[in-house]
């Protein structure tokens, strides 16, 4: 596949976990551990495809929302996930990058964020992204109001939005990804998806393998992308 035919920024919408469990007579909590295994495999896989960053929607500021017994379960997995799998992520080269608030997050889960991210910076192959507690709206929301505390009387501008957003480094999804069968965006990337290319799969999250990246990046691979122009 040629570059220009290879998404730069690859995101997936991690959905499915909870009925893979649910389909197999397992606890949800184990369909999350599930889904953070695979994610271990596809960090691998993206890289040797050679796409620059890879964004996953881990969990929204929605899913606060869930039985508390869940949400504290997926912060220890998140947890686990951070502390034994860094050293790993970072041999193959990727940077680990957090992206969403980090009000209502545990504060010794933050400091293993933070962590994270200082000892992997220098790592130049894969910007490796979890979306914890993020949500596009919320984004957005948090750009205008940072934009105006700063300059109350300057009329914002896309530049602006972009410049405040919580990683306003890495280029919009080329292509967004969500398994198990969702038809929708759930709040994410609601504003850098404006132009993005999307592709939806039955297959839960644990369930999707290498086989089934490949079938969206050939799907992906297909397209034309016009950003609003007429067809050549």
């Amino acid at each position: 596949m040629t570059d220009e035919r290879k998404p730069r920024h690859l995101a997936i919408i991690l959905d499915g976990n909870g009925r893979w469990a649910r389909r197999r007579n397992l606890p949800r909590l184990m369909g999350h551990r599930a889904g953070l295994r695979k994610l271990e495999n596809m960090v691998r896989l993206v890289k040797r495809e050679g796409i620059r960053y890879f964004s996953v929607y881990a969990f929204s500021t929605e899913n606060w929302n869930r039985p508390s017994m869940e949400v504290a379960g997926l912060m220890s997995l998140f947890r686990y996930y951070i502390r034994r799998k860094v050293d790993e992520i970072k041999a193959e080269g990727a940077r680990i990058r957090f992206c969403g608030r980090n009000d209502r997050l545990p504060p010794d889960l933050l400091q293993q964020m933070r962590w994270a991210e200082d000892y992997t910076k220098d790592e130049k192959i894969l910007d490796f992204i979890l979306c914890i507690n993020y949500g596009g709206r919320a984004e957005i929301l948090d750009a205008v109001n940072s934009i105006i505390a700063e300059h109350p009387d300057k009329p914002i501008t896309e530049q602006d939005l972009r410049s405040h957003f919580y990683l306003p480094d890495v280029p919009d999804p080329d292509l967004i990804i969500r398994t198990s069968g969702e038809l929708r965006l759930s709040n994410f990337w609601l504003w850098e998806s404006a132009y993005s290319e999307y592709y939806f799969t039955d297959i839960h999250w644990p369930d999707f393998d290498e086989n089934e990246l490949r079938r969206a990046l050939d799907d992906f691979a297909g397209r034309e992308r016009r950003y609003g122009g007429l067809k050549k």
